[in-house]
C-alpha cells in the first residue's frame, strides 16, 4: 500500500444506490482530469462502511452522520457531496397503517446500528414516549422481513422510500417530516468523509473533484441518470421515479452544506448527544478548495 505521502490510487467508497452513482459519475468515468491519480471505485451497504471507518479502510467514504460521531478522529467531513432529506427521509412503514404508540413494545427492523436512520429513530421514539424493540437488517431485505412478518416495523432508507407501497406496506411515520417539524432543518443522513492522515493538498484536489463530480452530474442529467438507474433497486425500469429519486439526494444541499445545512449537522449530533444516544462531538467541514 502507498504511504500518504506518494499516494497515487485513491479509494472512493460509497453504496450501491442511484444517488451515490449519479454524484460519482463522472470522477468514475474518465470524465474529469483526476490529475494523475487513479481512481478506485468500491461499493459496499452504508452500515458496512461505517463499519470500514473504523479501521480507516478507504481515502474517500461515504459515512452516516450517526457515525461521525465515533470517526471524528479518522476522518473529516467533505465540503460537498451530503444527503440531506429535506421534509422527507427514511420512513418507518409496517404491514398495516398504525399510529406511533401501536409501535410500543413492537420489533422493529433498522438498516444498521450506525446509521442515521437507526438513530433519528431513537430520537422520535423519546419525543413520542415509545419504547420498542430493534432489530439489524441489511437495508435491501426491510421490506421483505416486514412485509412476511418477521418484523412488526422497518427503517426504510434508499430507493424503498418509494418502492414500499408496492410491497403492500403502510407508511407509520417519515422520519425527515418529523425531524422539520420539529427543528425547522433539513435531517441531514450522510456525508462523504475524507480521510485525516492524507497530505492538505492531496485533501483539496480530493475535495474539488467531489464537487466538479457531482457538478458535471446535475449539469448532464440526462447522462448520468441513464447511468445510475443501473443502482435503483426497483425502479431500473422507471425512469420517473429514479430521476425523482435521485433529486432527493443530490441536489444543492449536495452542492453545498451553507449556513442551513451545517447548523442541521450541527443539531442533529447534538440532539443524538442530548439523549445519551452518542458522545459528544463537534462537526468539522472541510472547506471548500
Amino acid at each position: 500500500m502507498s504511504t500518504t505521502t506518494d499516494l497515487t490510487t485513491v479509494r472512493i467508497a460509497h453504496s450501491p444506490d442511484s444517488d451515490d452513482a449519479f454524484m460519482f459519475y463522472a470522477l468514475t468515468h474518465g470524465l474529469l482530469d483526476v490529475e494523475g491519480l487513479e481512481i478506485d471505485h468500491v461499493l459496499q451497504d452504508i452500515e458496512t462502511l461505517n463499519q470500514a471507518a473504523f479501521e480507516g479502510t478507504y481515502e474517500i467514504t461515504a459515512i452516516s452522520f450517526h457515525a461521525y460521531a465515533y470517526l471524528h478522529d479518522r476522518y473529516r467531513i467533505m465540503p460537498s457531496g451530503a444527503s440531506f432529506g429535506d421534509d422527507y427521509g427514511p420512513v418507518i412503514v409496517a404491514r398495516q397503517g398504525l399510529a406511533a404508540g401501536d409501535l410500543a413494545g413492537r420489533r422493529v427492523a433498522v438498516p444498521g446500528k450506525l446509521t442515521t436512520a437507526a438513530m433519528t429513530l431513537g430520537l422520535w421514539a423519546r419525543a413520542h414516549g415509545v419504547e420498542m424493540e430493534t432489530g439489524l437488517v441489511p437495508f435491501d431485505r426491510i421490506l421483505d422481513v416486514v412485509r412476511d412478518g418477521e418484523y412488526d416495523a422497518g427503517v426504510v432508507i434508499h430507493e424503498g422510500q418509494l418502492t414500499y407501497r408496492d410491497e403492500g406496506l403502510e407508511l407509520v411515520d417519515d422520519l425527515g417530516v418529523w425531524w422539520k417539524k420539529d427543528t425547522g432543518l433539513p435531517l441531514p443522513l450522510g456525508c462523504n468523509a475524507l480521510r485525516r492522515d492524507l497530505p492538505e493538498d492531496l485533501q483539496g484536489r480530493l475535495c474539488r473533484l467531489l464537487t466538479q463530480s457531482i457538478e458535471y452530474g446535475l449539469d448532464h442529467r440526462a447522462e448520468a441518470l441513464d447511468y445510475a438507474i443501473r443502482y435503483a433497486r426497483g425502479l431500473e425500469d422507471d425512469l420517473e421515479r429514479s430521476d425523482r429519486f435521485v433529486g432527493m439526494y443530490v441536489n444543492d444541499w449536495t452542492r453545498s452544506y451553507g449556513e442551513v445545512g451545517r447548523r442541521a449537522v450541527r443539531t442533529l449530533l447534538a440532539r443524538g448527544h442530548q439523549a445519551g444516544l452518542i458522545p459528544r462531538v463537534e462537526a468539522e467541514f472541510l472547506d471548500a478548495a
